[in-house]
């Protein structure tokens, strides 16, 4: 028999729904995100070090005053055009007439904000791009971050295999199991249970089981 899995973290959907309720509760607040990370972006128009206003000392035509990789991010094919084309999507699928935006560029993107999440419970539960839609969110919502507030590298460790615990329904967890660097136990990130030194024996026994028992379904 198989199983539904969540389009964007690959785990088992016992509802049937295209986004198990963690990835969307996850696309919401990314979605949500974008007018500040949007407004984040202006203090990073003008490139690093400053730019003259004159010619080039080399007697060509100065540089434009501002960083044109996120000039592009913020005008009207960058972020807004991102948000809008899903809206229009998602209008377009379930049948709704798609609106002409209009406004600012600010003012267009919360409106295609606003749209997204009052579409996203149709969206997780009967979209079949919804993956889709949750992947390019988040990748954008990352990428935006990064240049707003990078982070250092941080190792996810190495990767055990799926978690074989089973909730009181009989379903299994099915999260990713990662070793973080310097921990004592491996913990399930979804539903928290800890596997000790001195069950991975047993814990590998599991997890080979469930993928032989996933391939044959």
């Amino acid at each position: 028999m198989s199983v539904n899995l969540c389009l964007l973290c690959d785990k088992p959907e016992p509802t049937g729904s295209y986004l198990c309720i963690g990835c969307t509760k996850d696309t919401e607040v990314w979605v949500q995100s974008l007018p500040a990370l949007n407004r984040g972006l202006a203090p990073f128009l003008r490139p690093a070090g400053g730019v003259g206003t004159g010619r080039s000392g080399k007697g060509g035509p100065a540089p434009l005053p501002v960083n044109e990789d996120i000039l592009d991010l913020r005008g009207p094919g960058g972020i807004v055009g991102v948000a809008e084309r899903w809206l229009a999507d998602v209008r377009r699928d379930r049948g709704h007439t798609v609106a002409t935006p209009s406004g600012g560029g600010d003012a267009r993107l919360q409106a295609a904000v606003d749209g997204l999440l009052a579409n996203m419970p149709w969206i997780a539960v009967s979209w079949p791009n919804a993956g889709y839609f949750a992947k390019d969110i988040r990748d954008l919502t990352k990428s935006l971050t990064s240049i707003i507030a990078p982070t250092p590298a941080v190792s996810r460790g190495q990767r055990v295999g799926n978690c074989p615990a089973v909730d009181p329904s009989g379903t299994i967890c099915g999260a990713v199991l990662r070793l973080a660097p310097g921990e004592k136990a491996i913990v399930c990130p979804w539903c928290t249970c800890s596997y000790p030194p001195y069950v991975w024996a047993q814990l590998k026994t599991w997890v080979d089981e469930d993928a032989r028992a996933g391939n044959a379904a």
